[in-house]
């Protein structure tokens, strides 16, 4: 992992404001390709709402590379720091 994407995933926790439901499912997806890679475990079962939307927004980002994911991460953490300061 690069440094950049260190420093993003620290400033991702630290906003003013909680980005909205739809940002936090898009990062958390982003920060798992980049992290682990194409989503590795099946997917829960309906009744668990979190871990499923979880677990496709990270299926969502299959097939990018862990350095694509890393600068959609990056790049996603800067527009969210423009929107809600740090």
């Amino acid at each position: 992992m690069s440094e950049a994407f260190l420093k993003a995933a620290e400033e991702a926790k630290v906003l003013k404001q909680t980005p909205n439901k739809q940002e936090m499912s898009s990062l958390y997806g982003l920060y798992k390709q980049a992290t682990v890679g194409d989503v590795n475990i099946e997917a829960p079962g309906m009744f668990s709402f979190v871990a499923k939307e979880k677990w496709n927004a990270w299926n969502a980002k299959k097939g990018l590379s862990k350095e694509e994911a890393e600068a959609e991460y990056i790049k996603a953490v800067e527009s969210l720091k423009e929107k809600y300061g740090i």
